[in-house]
């Protein structure tokens, strides 16, 4: 962030401002209608107990038994964060912006947000060494949001980020993938993703003697360690980074293309050695060693559409025995991963007072075609046609944790259609996979609303509903210029009231406050 964006965020926490938000209120104060119900993540828990605040089945749907209708128990109102910069810290030591940061975080405090999400990466905590890690800068962020009275939401990012701005694996495990370049996912024409290590070597001690989760392990214990005093005061929910983008996918887009536009069916990543050789091993214990020899030979590429080749198309090679057998093994790795990744998550944080959570893609283009090709190049399928969301649902429930659906923005546009997308179906299908096996969802937004005001309703009928299986939190990506900028603070804000407030007792003259702040620094 820059001074625009601190001259930004000080005008929105402006008196003007805030007698704006406050309805005519003294300049000393911003009211809103009283909430119906509010409370942090702690009042949950100490309330409901440990089993509704991770996500674990209440009873079955209706009372009626059935072990395969779990239904989640409502645990109250969501709790609503807004993500950092996603470059807050680059070198570990140094908070990128700070005053800026802290003026946001300001600003949004009087809004009434429970909170801020903060994006900690592997590669800038342990640049340079497998026994050195740096805190320094992204610890005196965690200090604002306690300083600000916010609570704090830690994604812990394993994997690279697209942009550039953040380093895409620490610089030693760069050099371990230059002399080894199979421990990278790879495609079938041999293109190596940079930013993700394939999760064949898992458990391999490809890392200095280490295997990746052993160093996952190390990297989540060492945050616990320089966090532990903010478990009890601010740290209340940890995100834990699963794949590329924080996601539990392989990484099927293009290398370094921009989700948001990105309409292809993508590739599969099963051409490192170590993930041909466990394809091998699996086809010939099965007794057919002619399918393990490679990946579909049929399959498109990242840009093209299901129908430009066999595979994908309507009665294709997927849909035949051979292309069970590859779908079952490719969405089997992928789950094995996450499972080793949250048993471990599950272990480092149980005995913290947090919500644990991990991402899900929502790939909700090509969605409507029978096969599915953009959620299976990314690692979901389940044979018969059924939801291949629903493995992964009884993975995240058996740890007991919540499932983040980063697309609760996503609205239907031509672009959209022309690719058979369909989002509502696609959430229902997750809600359905969730709610089966007894998992929590929270929700994001896939990218700022700047143009279409709708995606702010379509976020508001996601989280501000009376189902019970509505989101635990959700996360406003994410603060920067724009964020601030004229064209987006007002409906934002606007957007904030109506799920801070919700609905109110009329009768009730009472209305909760938030003091305000001294003036916001001004850039220099």
């Amino acid at each position: 962030m820059d001074a625009l964006q601190t001259q930004h965020a000080a005008a929105a926490a402006s008196p003007a401002a805030r007698r704006l938000r406050g309805g005519g209120a003294a300049p000393g104060r911003v009211e809103f209608g009283r909430p119906r119900r509010r409370g942090s993540a702690r009042d949950v828990l100490s309330v409901a107990g440990p089993g509704r605040f991770s996500g674990q089945a209440a009873g079955a749907v209706g009372g009626g038994g059935s072990k395969n209708s779990l239904e989640v128990e409502d645990v109250g109102a969501v709790r609503l964060f807004v993500g950092l910069p996603i470059n807050s810290v680059t070198d570990g030591a140094t908070v990128n912006s700070a005053r800026g940061i802290e003026a946001g975080m300001r600003a949004v405090k009087l809004l009434g947000v429970d909170g801020v999400e903060l994006q900690v990466f592997w590669s800038v905590v342990q640049p340079e060494s497998p026994d050195k890690f740096s805190w320094a800068g992204y610890r005196a962020v965690a200090d604002m949001a306690r300083d600000e009275g916010l609570s704090l939401r830690v994604s812990l990012r394993i994997h690279g980020s697209p942009g550039g701005s953040v380093p895409k694996l620490p610089s030693w495990v760069g050099a371990a993938a230059a002399k080894d370049r199979d421990i990278l996912f790879t495609d079938g024409a041999g293109g190596r993703h940079e930013d993700c290590l394939s999760f064949a070597v898992d458990e391999l001690p490809v890392l200095a003697g280490m295997s990746p989760l052993q160093r996952y392990e190390a990297f989540f214990r060492s945050f616990v360690d320089a966090f532990d005093d903010l478990f009890e005061s601010t740290i209340t929910d940890v995100t834990v980074g699963l794949g590329p983008n924080g996601e539990l996918r392989y990484p099927s887009y293009p290398p370094g293309s921009d989700v948001t536009q990105f309409i292809g069916v993508g590739e599969f990543q099963c051409y490192d050695k170590y993930m041909l050789s466990q394809l091998k091993q699996h086809a010939e214990a099965l007794g057919n060693p002619l399918w393990g020899l490679s990946g579909p030979h049929d399959a498109p590429g990242y840009n093209e559409s299901p129908d430009s080749s066999e595979f994908f198309r309507d009665h294709g090679s997927w849909d035949s025995p051979y292309g069970d057998f590859f779908l079952s093994w490719y969405a089997g790795k992928l789950l094995s991963h996450g499972d080793r990744v949250l048993g471990m998550a599950s272990r480092v944080f149980g005995s913290k007072p947090v919500e644990l959570s991990a991402k899900v893609p929502f790939m909700h283009w090509w969605h409507g075609a029978a096969s599915r090709p953009a959620e299976a190049v990314a690692g979901f399928y389940k044979s018969n046609k059924k939801n291949g969301y629903s493995p992964v649902a009884k993975v995240f429930a058996q740890h007991g944790c919540t499932m983040v659906v980063p697309g609760m923005d996503v609205c239907m546009n031509k672009q959209q259609r022309n690719t058979g997308s369909s989002p509502d179906k696609l959430l229902v299908q997750i809600k359905n996979a969730c709610r089966r096996h007894g998992a929590r969802i929270a929700g994001e937004n896939a990218s700022l609303v700047m143009t279409h005001t709708s995606s702010f309703s379509r976020i508001k009928s996601n989280i501000v509903t009376v189902e019970r299986m509505r989101p635990s939190f959700f996360t406003y990506r994410r603060m920067g210029a724009e964020f601030f900028s004229p064209e987006h603070w007002p409906p934002f804000m606007e957007f904030v009231r109506t799920v801070v407030c919700g609905e109110w007792d009329e009768d009730d003259e009472m209305a909760a406050s938030v003091s305000t702040y001294d003036e916001l620094p001004q850039p220099v």
